[in-house]
């Protein structure tokens, strides 16, 4: 079979390799139907990252099954979240998905030696090995193409804001996007809306995620975070930059919550006694994708998310290696 494997700095190729092959009955073979490009494939393709090559790309994924346990049917449409989770262990059952016991830490799909020996979904095949904690069935009215990024990048906006306004509801959202995180700070400002949010706002100087962002129902801001904003209960930080995280924190309310979607760099300052005085929340870490999963596709199914706003393209799955050199807020990959 193929598989989409990163050589180097921009430099992607189809491979053959080896079919992947089901030993136990815990075990599934599926067929990926539509793979997602998540926010860190483009920073991986253009070497922005510490990521060792060769990479085995591709985590975003609706599947549809080739063989597995008796609970999933042959064909059956499944999401696969990225991180590989046991699902029985303590950490999987309080929801740390990402940090299951069972498995070396990190493993996912599609990031190379750093998440292990899984492979990437941008193959013909893909082994999941633990079917019934991991998949996750695809409503019968959502469209494969339309919810590839529940696997990852649509659960990495909803827990931006979801713990928050649980805490704080219909409270008022500050998103702020640019750098290299091009689609969760959408999924972000989608989530929040779907969720109740009384506004939001969306930071960016990027005009095409600013007219997603007003699609979506945000009110957009064009340029950089500035205190002249205001403060606001909840904020994300989607910058990638520790400028960009300082910048949001200064524009987090007394007692808010503020979550940063990620940070490549090592170490940088933090304005600290400003934090401790005014209280505020920082919450930065990776998102645990299988508990949220069920969630986002329910409200996908009853229209209340929208992701297919964010896709900006839908490409042949042939056109991979082309379509996916080019920067862009959200490429679909489609498997006839």
């Amino acid at each position: 079979m193929r598989a989409l494997v990163l050589e180097g700095t921009r430099r992607l190729a189809w491979h053959e390799v080896p079919d992947p092959q089901r030993r136990h009955e815990r075990e599934a073979i599926v067929r990926p139907l539509a793979v997602a490009a998540c926010d860190l494939d483009w920073l991986m393709i253009s070497g922005q990252t510490p990521f060792q090559f060769p990479i085995h790309l591709g985590h975003e994924c609706v599947a549809e099954v080739i063989e597995g346990p008796d609970r999933f049917s042959s064909g059956e449409r499944v999401v696969i979240p990225f991180q590989i989770s046991c699902g029985t262990c303590e950490r999987c059952r309080r929801g740390m998905t990402g940090d299951c016991a069972a498995v070396p830490p990190l493993s996912m799909y599609g990031f190379g030696a750093l998440g292990g020996e899984w492979g990437g979904m941008l193959s013909d095949l893909a082994l999941v090995p633990y079917a019934e904690a991991m998949l996750v069935p695809l409503p019968q009215a959502v469209e494969p193409a339309i919810v590839p990024s529940a696997a990852d990048n649509m659960t990495d906006g909803w827990r931006a804001v979801a713990p928050a306004l649980g805490k704080l509801p219909a409270a008022d959202v500050l998103v702020v996007g640019g750098g290299g995180m091009r689609s969760i700070p959408l999924y972000a400002v989608d989530t929040a809306l779907a969720l109740g949010a009384a506004s939001v706002t969306y930071v960016d100087t990027d005009p095409d995620r600013l007219a997603v962002a007003q699609q979506l129902g945000a009110n957009v801001v064009e340029g950089n975070p500035g205190r002249s904003l205001g403060a606001f209960p909840i904020t994300v930080d989607g910058t990638g930059t520790p400028d960009g995280l300082v910048a949001t924190l200064r524009l987090t309310d007394h007692g808010g919550r503020c979550t940063s979607i990620g940070q490549l760099v090592p170490e940088a300052p933090l304005p600290l006694f400003e934090l401790y005085t005014r209280g505020v929340h920082l919450h930065i870490g990776r998102a645990m994708a299988r508990p949220a999963i069920p969630s986002i596709l329910d409200l996908v199914a009853a229209g209340r998310l929208r992701p297919q706003l964010v896709t900006s393209a839908t490409v042949p799955w042939d056109d991979a290696p082309d379509a996916l050199l080019e920067p862009a807020t959200k490429v679909v990959l489609t498997h006839a």
